[in-house]
């Protein structure tokens, strides 16, 4: 037809837009990719399905049992599944998805290798789903969350000691040896790290939430302006629970005990000098200073931080009128330093 304009195979001319619908695994899809099979899917072993926009893996345990190779990268899949009784599977890629955990792999027992690369992974602990996986020895995350967490190489290469390659690079003996040193630590200072993490993807995705709240627009009638009103409700109620720390009675006990407890689980050190005692409490670096509030009693030390509750009983006894809190610069650590009270017990003499 003179003037008709067609797009080149595989490309977009502007009115193709079933290009961009999200896509689902049918069996004729499949059966197209095992041209090279006779369309045989049954005894298919490799198949690539890269770039179809799929946003669920499925059916494919069922369909192709035999696979060996599987290339599912560049499309929308926020989860690993459906893959766990491909016996035979030794290469999975699953690069430029949206995947944010690794999980449902430990059926693949005879998987290789593993890509990851470009997606959302925040917790690297869940690597260790993977330690069942006896035959891995690649394994690639590069461009993920995770990868800039301090320690995180030493942490994966710890945690599947079947790997010999992470991110293109030969896992050495030397290599191993050194992330094992340390170990506890390490595995503190990841966990620290995940939650920090997790705490400001869910305040941005508030953040996005509410501006997208306020930029749809609306017509102004009465319903609308109904709806602003509960909203602002709905979140002024959880800023209240967020910074309502819970009722001194389960903190203390009916005899005046107090207990130590640690519900926002942070990593913390307690430093007692000759005058003073230094509460070093690892809270998120990038919190707000308004979500913290510090109660210093003469025996203990309470900080509720976003309406979870920290609180340690004090080695001495020390003088609330006269403790400091502050943030530090460089890490975000809150730093409560409390002077000894004079009455307090001289500590006993060296020999």
């Amino acid at each position: 037809m003179a003037g008709e304009v067609k797009p080149l195979d595989g490309g977009w001319n502007g009115t193709d837009t079933e290009r961009f619908k999200m896509a689902a695994v049918t069996e004729d899809m499949v059966r197209r990719r095992a041209e090279h099979n006779e369309g045989q899917i049954c005894s298919l072993e490799e198949l690539s399905l890269h770039q179809h926009n799929l946003e669920r893996i499925q059916h494919l345990e069922r369909w192709c049992r035999e696979l060996r190779i599987l290339y599912l990268q560049n499309n929308l899949i926020p989860k690993i599944e459906n893959v766990g009784r491909l016996k035979k599977l030794e290469y999975l890629n699953l690069a430029l998805n949206n995947i944010e955990l690794i999980e449902n792999l430990e059926g693949c027992e005879s998987l290789q290798k593993l890509d990851l690369t470009v997606n959302f992974v925040g917790g690297v602990s869940s690597v260790r789903s993977l330690r069942l996986n006896l035959q891995l020895r690649e394994l690639f995350l590069l461009g993920n969350p995770c990868c800039y967490f301090t320690g995180y190489r030493a942490y994966v290469v710890n945690s599947l000691p079947q790997l010999q390659w992470l991110d293109g690079k030969q896992i050495t003996r030397s290599e191993r040896l050194r992330a094992s040193q340390g170990l506890e630590e390490l595995k503190i200072h990841i966990q620290q790290q995940e939650e920090e993490y997790m705490e400001e993807e869910k305040e941005q995705r508030e953040e996005k939430e509410e501006r997208v709240f306020w930029e749809t627009p609306c017509a102004f009638t009465p319903e609308s302006r109904l709806e602003a009103h509960q909203h602002l409700e709905a979140k002024r109620r959880d800023k209240t629970r967020q910074r309502t720390p819970q009722a001194a009675r389960t903190l203390i006990t009916e005899d005046g005990r107090v207990l130590n407890a640690n519900q926002p689980k942070l990593a913390f050190s307690l430093t007692e000098h000759e005058d003073s005692i230094v509460l070093d409490l690892a809270v998120f670096r990038h919190m707000d200073t308004s979500l913290l509030d510090v109660d210093v009693q003469p025996n203990y030390v309470r900080v509720s931080v976003k309406g979870k509750i920290f609180q340690l009983l004090l080695p001495s006894e020390v003088r609330p009128d006269v403790c400091s809190a502050k943030r530090s610069q460089s890490s975000g650590h809150l730093l409560v330093s409390m002077p000894k009270s004079e009455d307090a017990e001289a500590p006993p003499p060296t020999a």
